[in-house]
């Protein structure tokens, strides 16, 4: 007699993307809020100043998923993505430009 078959390990199904994402999203927006609600006025401006390096990284994903080929969901999504991270990174410099002007005295003029 042949033993029984062995169960299949957990590994080795495979996720649907779909609630993969939602999931990553949920924890994305949770992790956001406690750390920018951590940060004291003050250091608001230039920590957020320092992310566009963060925003230019979504540019370039969001790039990667507008040139799928085919007009899709993820191709308008991606479409949102380059228009919002460059209104954040464009608006991210003018705000750390006019803090630094605050900063100036008459003879750095």
């Amino acid at each position: 007699m042949n033993p029984p078959p062995a169960p299949p390990l957990l590994a080795a199904t495979t996720p649907d993307p779909l609630i993969v994402g939602v999931v990553v999203f949920v924890l994305a927006i949770f992790v956001g809020y406690e750390l920018v609600s951590k940060v004291p006025s003050r250091l608001h401006t230039p920590l957020m100043s320092g992310s566009n390096a963060i925003s230019g990284i979504t540019i370039v994903g969001a790039l990667l998923c507008s040139f799928n080929g085919s007009v899709t969901f993820g191709v308008v999504l991606g479409f949102l993505g380059i228009v919002f991270a460059t209104i954040n990174v464009v608006g991210g410099y003018v705000v750390t430009n006019r803090m630094l002007r605050m900063f100036k005295t008459d003879d750095n003029k």
